[in-house]
């Protein structure tokens, strides 16, 4: 009989190329998100007659989009390259779409807080809140179907999970955001959205891992894997010190700098293991093996 081939590579090499992102997208992924999640707090603070949320909050919304914006840009190149993404809108385009959500939302994002810092315009200011608010949710997770629409394994194969990982990051970077910068009596919703946000994506992380198996192991191993194991941990930790001591001014500013750190770490986390999975073929092949043996993709 014929022995069972094993996977490999024409002479080791990887099958697919290795996404030529470098650090600036990881950030990226991690500011829209942050901001998007910012600018819907925002609006929130906005309804309940929260000033000095609102203000900390529209502040990351217009932040966020200006530094991922900056970030994006740096890693194209030159600057033209994202204003030729606005020349043809392409449903179809992860990118295309993200270019035309992150555009508005930091103009109006921008208008936004400049009303609630100068005073003029409140009407003007309060509309393009909601405006921005209303793009906030679609640039917080726009960027998992960017991601998830390659042939990158770990990042293609947890295009289901992804999402709420990064719509959960979102929300706990924006909520510990505003926590750091707000005072304890005004950041009750910042509270509640960092844990709800920490919620879902310890929530689905664990989920992504227990599904796809052999392909959720560069989330588990190496560099990525440490940031991912540091990032869980730090969420964990900041969630449980929210509900226990967050009206402490002191102790909310520290979980919120944890819920932050947190977020950036998990970014980077999911950047470095698609890196991974990219260069390591038995990621490519085994998947598409036990899918053509009929096989749940990712099982042993």
């Amino acid at each position: 009989m014929v022995p069972e081939a094993e996977f490999d590579s024409y002479y080791g090499r990887p099958i697919i190329k290795e996404p030529p992102w470098k650090g600036d997208i990881a950030f990226y992924l991690f500011a829209g998100g942050m901001a998007g999640a910012s600018a819907v707090l925002a609006e929130g603070a906005a309804l309940r007659g929260l000033p000095a949320l609102e203000r900390s909050a529209r502040l990351a919304a217009a932040g966020g989009a200006a530094a991922g914006t900056v970030a994006l840009v740096h890693d194209l190149g030159r600057p033209e390259r994202f204003l030729n993404m606005l020349r043809v809108l392409r449903p179809t385009s992860p990118m295309s779409m993200g270019s035309f959500i992150l555009a508005p939302f930091s103009g109006l994002a921008t208008a936004a807080v400049g009303s609630n810092l100068t005073g003029r315009f409140p009407r003007l200011g309060r509309l393009a809140g909601l405006g921005a608010a209303a793009f906030g949710p679609p640039l917080a997770t726009y960027t998992a179907a960017l991601v998830a629409d390659t042939a990158v394994p770990a990042w293609h194969e947890g295009h289901r999970e992804l999402p709420f990982i990064f719509a959960g990051s979102g929300a706990t970077a924006a909520g510990g955001l505003a926590m750091l910068f707000t005072p304890a009596a005004q950041n009750g919703p910042a509270r509640r959205m960092a844990i709800g946000g920490a919620a879902m994506e310890v929530a689905s992380a664990e989920l992504l891992q227990r599904r796809l198996g052999l392909v959720a192991e560069p989330y588990q191993q190496g560099r990525p894997g440490t940031l991912m194991k540091a990032a869980r941990a730090m969420t964990a930790t900041a969630a449980a010190v929210s509900l226990v001591g967050g009206r402490n001014r002191v102790v909310s500013a520290a979980a919120g700098a944890t819920y932050v750190a947190a977020s950036l770490l998990t970014r980077f986390g999911i950047f470095e293991a698609g890196k991974a999975s990219a260069r390591d073929p038995k990621y490519t092949v085994q998947p598409q093996r036990e899918r053509l043996a009929g096989q749940p993709a990712g099982r042993l």
